[in-house]
């Protein structure tokens, strides 16, 4: 489990030791960022059992992914005050409705397996929860990548970065944020942050045409969770 430290400044805080810098992502980092998911991000579980993207590498579909959430402003990163370096990010979107079915229908056009299959999961799934129908609203806050620098984990960068996505989420007006939750780890996070899972997959249960594993991730990260949180409209200390 993640823990951390927070203090009541809204900008920084003290992770086991470390001094952090939390800010949203400005345009003029975005291709540090990019840097820094070509170095980590290749660990997500479901990335590394499909092998869409690998460490170092280039990955231009998922990074026009990546840049254009980047675009909406609702970004998050985290800083090593000592250094200047990214220890961690959080890329925040914002999802509207029919979104996921035009995504599904653009998948079409993309002669890319790999990416079909993370995408066409995550799409799928989200369309059968029907979060918009369920929870009234035409727009969602998505946290839809975290990803902390190997040298920093297991100090609770990633709790934080949660933390502070939803203060992004409440400060322009959200009523639901949601993460496509991957991992056991994000899942344990999210968990601790009070976020309810609305619908959970195994990855063991996707068989290809052969009967083969679609996705073979390693334990302990046998499930998908699309997880969510109602945001309150009291405002609370930072």
């Amino acid at each position: 489990m993640f823990r951390s430290s927070l203090i009541r400044n809204p900008r920084i805080s003290l992770a086991c030791g470390l001094k952090m810098e939390y800010v949203t992502i400005p345009s003029s980092k975005f291709e540090d960022v990019i840097h820094h998911l070509r170095h980590n991000f290749p660990d997500e579980p479901l990335n590394a059992s499909v092998g869409l993207c690998v460490h170092g590498k280039p990955c231009e579909l998922l990074e026009h992914h990546d840049l254009m959430t980047m675009q909406d402003g609702l970004s998050v990163m985290a800083l090593d005050k000592a250094t200047g370096e990214i220890a961690g990010v959080a890329l925040n979107g914002i999802a509207r409705k029919g979104d996921v079915e035009k995504a599904l229908e653009d998948m079409k056009t993309i002669d890319n397996i790999k990416y079909q299959r993370i995408f066409g999961l995550l799409n799928n799934v989200n369309k059968t929860a029907d979060l918009y129908t369920k929870y009234n609203v035409d727009k969602i806050f998505e946290l839809r990548i975290l990803s902390v620098d190997s040298r920093f984990r297991g100090k609770g960068l990633a709790k934080e970065l949660f933390r502070r996505s939803e203060m992004v989420a409440k400060e322009h007006g959200f009523k639901l944020i949601k993460v496509d939750a991957t991992s056991l780890f994000t899942q344990r996070v999210a968990e601790c942050l009070d976020f309810i899972v609305e619908k959970s997959v195994k990855y063991g249960d996707y068989k290809d045409e052969n009967g083969q594993k679609m996705y073979d991730t390693k334990s302990p990260h046998d499930y998908y969770k699309v997880m969510i949180k109602l945001i309150s409209d009291k405002t609370t200390d930072g």
